[in-house]
């Protein structure tokens, strides 16, 4: 009997572009889906015969509802080594076995910089009014050297975009609650007393931490009042890391310079969400992760965990 594998959100035809998947072409049908499913019922259904599922990081949450309506489904396999929207003790008792694969931090470095230059030097802006025959030089940059960046976070992800921004001539801070000075004089950067000190002496502030209970709202209204008028934040994170009813406000109010973020409260973003019209927002689709050598690990490890599975032999489990 042959295997259906679903892959969920593929949303550039890349899955089975960017990955080999012959291997399994003589027990395996690949079926990839363009299109989210924005609701349970809608994904029960597309999953009705699914006995492999491949889903990227956490944007379809598979609780344990879900997975009861899925009596086919043998094998979960989600992008990267992390994923807190999976039920795994539902999973455990309904026979589904759930993997993993590598990600590289590469992408949301280079990504952050995206959005850090682009707010910095109004690219988006300048560019449009260019096109459309606008005004020739409407904004007036701001300058990363000799500027201070505050790192919430400073761990992979984080220390990469520390020397980056050490290149760059920048003084480079970092705090979060686990930072230690160790860790810190090794990336070579500055080690705020708090995160008070880190969001009032910012001129850009960049959020690299994971989300969890003491994270979550992190920064608030509070948090907000403390960065300067002319301070750019950025967060490649995850969004429920900033307030976004304070984002939104700080932006509207024209309390900070401006924002880049990559990560939603709710992705796909709806047509109507105020982030698509926000003032002094610089805003992308969560390409954080999304390159072509990182879809390329994805997927590829996808086919090497299906394959291990096949062989009883599961890889890179999760949790």
């Amino acid at each position: 009997m042959r295997l259906r594998c679903a892959v969920l959100d593929d949303f550039q035809r890349a899955a089975t572009e960017l990955a080999d998947w012959s291997p399994l072409a003589d027990r395996v049908d690949v079926v990839s889906y363009a299109d989210h499913f924005a609701d349970e019922d809608a994904l029960a259904a597309a999953l009705a015969d699914a006995d492999i599922v491949v889903t990227l990081r956490e944007r379809v949450p598979f609780p344990a509802s879900l997975i009861a309506r899925l009596p086919r489904l043998k094998l979960l396999i989600a992008s990267g080594m992390r994923n807190s929207v999976i039920d795994y003790a539902a999973a455990e008792a309904h026979g589904v076995t759930v993997c993993g694969t590598a990600s590289s931090s590469t992408p949301p470095v280079e990504l952050t910089w995206a959005l850090l230059l682009g707010l910095a030097r109004g690219i988006v802006e300048e560019s449009n009014a260019l096109r459309q025959k606008g005004p020739w030089q409407s904004t007036v940059g701001a300058d990363l050297h000799g500027r201070r960046l505050g790192l919430l976070g400073l761990g992979k992800i984080g220390g990469r975009v520390a020397q980056v921004g050490l290149a760059f001539g920048m003084h480079v801070s970092a705090w979060s609650q686990n930072l230690t000075q160790e860790r810190a004089d090794e990336v070579g950067v500055h080690l705020a007393a708090s995160r008070e000190e880190l969001l009032a002496e910012s001129d850009f502030v960049s959020v690299h931490l994971a989300l969890g209970d003491r994270t979550r709202g992190l920064l608030g209204p509070a948090e907000f009042a403390l960065l300067k008028p002319t301070a750019y934040l950025v967060n490649t994170s995850r969004a429920a890391i900033v307030d976004q009813d304070a984002l939104l406000a700080a932006l509207h109010e024209g309390r900070i310079a401006g924002a880049g973020v990559d990560v939603f409260d709710t992705e796909p973003l709806p047509a109507d969400h105020p982030m698509r019209t926000a003032p002094r927002l610089l805003a992308t689709p969560h390409l954080g992760y999304v390159s072509r050598a990182n879809y390329a690990t994805y997927y590829g490890q996808a086919v090497e965990n299906i394959q291990a599975y096949l062989a009883g032999a599961p890889v890179r489990r999760l949790p």
